[in-house]
């Protein structure tokens, strides 16, 4: 069985900063993903826009630069973060998931898959950088299963002269209902509030969606809910006196969010807290409920019905653990973004503690 002083689970930006930081300290280490790095960026829409500037999102000290120094794309993402790997040469086993952990003497036995063998490893401590997005948030509806419906967006060609529902009004279903209208398709959105929250739509979408609206190019259903799915059509159900409409559709994009799996954490006897179920954690050091297990990245946050982790306010975290797991409060990761330094005072996840111990100074994120 192969020891090491440190494992790593999950490849995703913060993972892969942190993975850099233990490099440079001269800690032992493994990294594990189920899938390939920045899995989850992997399955947003082609040519997604970050919200967030390329300075924000940059990992271990190296800039992010775009063709046309604007924000970046998923496409521009991916490969810096390929990038990354290269550069600092990590090695991180891809398609090698975690699906075990046990306690023993010397720390933690894991049990991993790849290609069909079973492996284990040794360590004596455990990160978690698994991010906060596994599954979707079902609706548990009837014919939420049938082919033509899906909880994720690709591309809109697909719908090119097609009748679609799309459900959710944030983010992701916003921008859909763009790219499938201008791609061709009579787009219907369903939406159980009656405007969108400027918080939660980006900020260049949100006056456009609205237009398309007014202006009929997208049929609107404020105040609605979906509650059965067949072939030709979506029964939706009024969330303001109950009543129901039809509407026909080809596709239906159930866009309502996605939900962080805890099955690893909870098998550890982790504490999970607050209506997210984050794992409970002290705030200075990021040390779980169990002994010798950390988490970092938005994971810390849990399902997150209101976002108050991104990658960009997750660069702290990895020199709060890195500190921890040298047992030095002082060291400095030679390769990290900036911000980690400057955005190390503060602690968004107070909220998502509640109660959660840590330096009484630190101040809250707004």
């Amino acid at each position: 069985m192969l020891s090491t002083d440190v494992v790593i689970i999950g490849a995703g930006p913060i993972g892969l900063e942190l993975a850099v930081a233990l490099k440079d300290a001269g800690v032992n280490y493994l990294q594990f993903d189920a899938n390939q790095i920045g899995h989850t960026i992997s399955w947003y829409p082609k040519q997604t826009t970050f919200f967030s500037s390329p300075d924000r999102i940059a990992i271990c000290g190296v800039p992010l630069n775009t063709p046309d120094q604007s924000k970046a794309t998923r496409e521009d993402y991916l490969a810096y973060l390929r990038g990354i790997v290269e550069q600092f040469d990590l090695n991180v086993h891809t398609y090698e998931r975690v699906n075990a952990i046990k306690k023993n003497a010397g720390g933690f036995v894991l049990h991993t898959q790849h290609a069909g063998q079973t492996r284990q490893y040794e360590a004596k401590r455990i990160v978690f950088a698994v991010g906060d997005m596994h599954r979707p948030r079902r609706l548990d509806i009837p014919g939420e299963d049938l082919p033509h419906v899906s909880h994720y967006f690709d591309e809109a060609h697909a719908f090119f002269k097609q009748r679609v529902l799309i459900v959710g009004g944030r983010n992701s279903a916003v921008e859909a209902a763009i790219r499938c209208f201008r791609a061709g398709a009579k787009v219907h959105l369903s939406y159980r509030h009656d405007a969108f929250d400027g918080k939660s739509v980006k900020y260049w979408l949100k006056p456009e969606i609205e237009w398309l609206i007014q202006s009929g190019q997208i049929t609107f259903h404020p105040n609605s809910v979906p509650t059965a799915i067949n072939e030709q059509a979506v029964t939706l159900q009024s969330t303001l006196d109950g009543s129901p409409s039809s509407v026909e559709a080809d596709f239906v994009l159930l866009l309502t969010g996605y939900e962080m799996d805890t099955s690893l954490l909870e098998s550890l006897g982790m504490e999970l807290v607050g209506d997210n179920r984050a794992p409970k954690v002290d705030t200075t050091t990021l040390q779980t409920s169990v002994d010798n297990v950390f988490v970092v990245g938005t994971a810390a946050a849990g399902t997150q019905q209101r976002f108050k982790l991104f990658i960009e306010n997750c660069h702290p975290h990895v020199v709060r653990v890195t500190r921890a797991l040298l047992g030095d409060p002082h060291f400095n990761p030679p390769h990290i973004n900036p911000l980690a330094f400057r955005r190390l005072h503060e602690n968004p996840l107070a909220a998502i503690q509640g109660g959660a111990t840590g330096d009484a100074d630190e101040g809250l994120e707004v």
